[in-house]
C-alpha cells in the first residue's frame, strides 16, 4: 500500500518526503525539482510497540511500515500532457491515497509557480486536473456500455445511469470521494475504474514554524474549502520538521519539540495519519527472538492476517491464539496473561482488532 505526495511544484513535497524517509530526495527553489518518483518505506511510529519490547526483551523490534511516494510538481495543462502531466498522472493513479501538500505560508525567498500563495486556489488547480481525467476515464466507459445498454442490456443500463451521475458530478468540479454512491453500485461500477479524485485524501498544510500549533489564516481557508469533502487536514511546519531531524542529539530534538508547544514530530502524526488513510492497522507478535508490528487491512479476518505472515499460514489456518494489547500490559506477561485466564483462542471468522497479540497454529 502507498500514500502518494502531490502538490503544485515547490510546496515542499520533497523537504516531506526526506522529513519522513530520510531519503534525501533533491528538494531546490524551483520548479519539477523530482522527475522520477522517489519512494520511501517509512516505519510507523507506534508506541505500543516500544511497550511490548521492553516487557519481552527480545533480540530484534521490528516496526510497521508504509510507503511513501514523492510524485513529480503538477501544473495546470496536466491532464492534457503539459509539463510532467502525464506522468504525474501515472503515478499517483499506481497509488492508495493522497497526500496532498499545500503552502500555507509567507516567504520572498521561495518562489511560488502561480507567483502569489493562495492555498485554496493551489489546490482547485490539482483537483481540476485530476477530475478531468477521471472525466476522461468516465466517458471511455459510458461510450463503451452506452452500445450495450441500447440493445436493451438491463446491466449495462443499470451502469450507465451510475456512469452519467459520476460525469455530472466531474462536470461540476466535484471529487469522486465526496460523492453518496450505494455501496452495491460502487463496488459493481465505480471500484474498478480506480478513479484518482475517488482515492482517500490528506490535505497537509505548510506552515511556518509560528504557525505550527495553532495555524494560521490560510490553515482555515483551506479547512473551509474542504469541510465537505470527506478528506483529513494535518499542519505542519514542513522546514522546520527538517531542521528538527537534522539534529543529531535527541534530548536537543526533545528541546526544540517543547519550544514549539510539540509533543511529538508532526512527521510521526502524518505516518500515522497515512497508515489511516490506507484502511490499515496493526497487531503485533511478540516472543524472544523478535517483537513485530504486522500492517492489515482493516477488516482482515484472522487467516488474513496469519497470511500476511506467510501464505501457508493462511492455507493451513487452525486457530489463533490471541491477546489485547492492555491485557498483555496489565500482566506484564504472556504467561501471567494466560494464568489470569485472558488469552482467546479464536476461529476463522475473527476479525482482527487493532493492537492484538497474536500466536498463530496452522497445518501444512
Amino acid at each position: 500500500m502507498k500514500a502518494g505526495i502531490v502538490g503544485l511544484p515547490n510546496v515542499g513535497k520533497s523537504t516531506l518526503f526526506n522529513c519522513l524517509s530520510n531519503a534525501k530526495a533533491q528538494s531546490a527553489n524551483f520548479p519539477f525539482c523530482t522527475i522520477e518518483p522517489n519512494i520511501g518505506v517509512v516505519n510507523v511510529p507506534d508506541k505500543r510497540l516500544n511497550t511490548l519490547a521492553e516487557l519481552v526483551n527480545p533480540e530484534k523490534v521490528i516496526p510497521a511500515t508504509v510507503d511513501i511516494v514523492d510524485i513529480a510538481g503538477l501544473v495546470k495543462g496536466a491532464s492534457k500532457g503539459e509539463g510532467l502531466g502525464n506522468q504525474f498522472l501515472a503515478n499517483i493513479r499506481e497509488t492508495d491515497a493522497i497526500l496532498h501538500v499545500l503552502r500555507c505560508f509567507d516567504h520572498d525567498n521561495i518562489v511560488h509557480v502561480d507567483g502569489s500563495i493562495d492555498p485554496v486556489r493551489d489546490k482547485e488547480t490539482i483537483d481540476i486536473e485530476l477530475q478531468l481525467k477521471d472525466l476522461e476515464t468516465v466517458e471511455k466507459r459510458i461510450d463503451r456500455v452506452g452500445r450495450a445498454a441500447k440493445t436493451g442490456d438491463k446491466d449495462a443500463q443499470k451502469e450507465l445511469a451510475v456512469l452519467e451521475s459520476l460525469k455530472s458530478h466531474l462536470e461540476a468540479g466535484e471529487s469522486v470521494r465526496a460523492m453518496n454512491i450505494p455501496e452495491d453500485d460502487y463496488k459493481a461500477f465505480v471500484k474498478s475504474l480506480q478513479l484518482i479524485t475517488d482515492k482517500p485524501v490528506l490535505y497537509v498544510c505548510n506552515v511556518d514554524e509560528a504557525s505550527a500549533v495553532g495555524g494560521n489564516d490560510y490553515v482555515r481557508q483551506v479547512e473551509e474549502a474542504v469541510k465537505n469533502e470527506n478528506a483529513e487536514l494535518l499542519t505542519l511546519a514542513v522546514g522546520t520538521e527538517a531542521d528538527i531531524n537534522e539534529l543529531d542529539d535527541y534530548e536537543e530534538r526533545q528541546m526544540f519539540l517543547e519550544d514549539l508547544g510539540l509533543d511529538e514530530p508532526g512527521s510521526a502524526k502524518l505516518i500515522r495519519a497515512a497508515y489511516h488513510l490506507l484502511k490499515q492497522q496493526t497487531y503485533f507478535t511478540a516472543g524472544e527472538k523478535e517483537v513485530r508490528a504486522w500492517t492489515i487491512t482493516i477488516g482482515s479476518t484472522a487467516p488474513q492476517a496469519a497470511g500476511v505472515i506467510h501464505t501457508d499460514f493462511e492455507k493451513g489456518f487452525i486457530r489463533a491464539e490471541v491477546i489485547s494489547y492492555d491485557d498483555y500490559v496489565h500482566y506484564g506477561s504472556e504467561l501471567k496473561v494466560k494464568e489470569a485466564g485472558k488469552m482467546r483462542i479464536e476461529g476463522k471468522n475473527y476479525i482482527v482488532q487493532d493492537g492484538d497479540v497474536m500466536h498463530f497454529l496452522f497445518n501444512v
